[in-house]
């Protein structure tokens, strides 16, 4: 159980470092305004796979609980 926790854990930390070191970024980028580099994760394809995986566990999750 600990084990799980920790992993958990430790991929939530991942990813709100990834997001806190993108955002601040974009920030310094709009108030510079000079263009920053790429930012460290595309969000916009992390939103797309998680809307992906979300749907498979729910489809998954119907077909067990019927």
């Amino acid at each position: 159980m600990r084990a799980l926790l920790g992993m958990i854990l430790g991929a939530a930390l991942t990813l709100g470092g990834a997001y806190l070191y993108d955002s601040t970024n974009a920030m310094r980028a709009a108030t510079d305004g000079v263009a920053a580099e790429r930012p460290l994760v595309n969000w916009d394809v992390v939103s797309a796979k998680w809307e992906i995986v979300t749907a498979r566990a729910r489809e998954e999750w119907s077909k067990l609980a019927s």
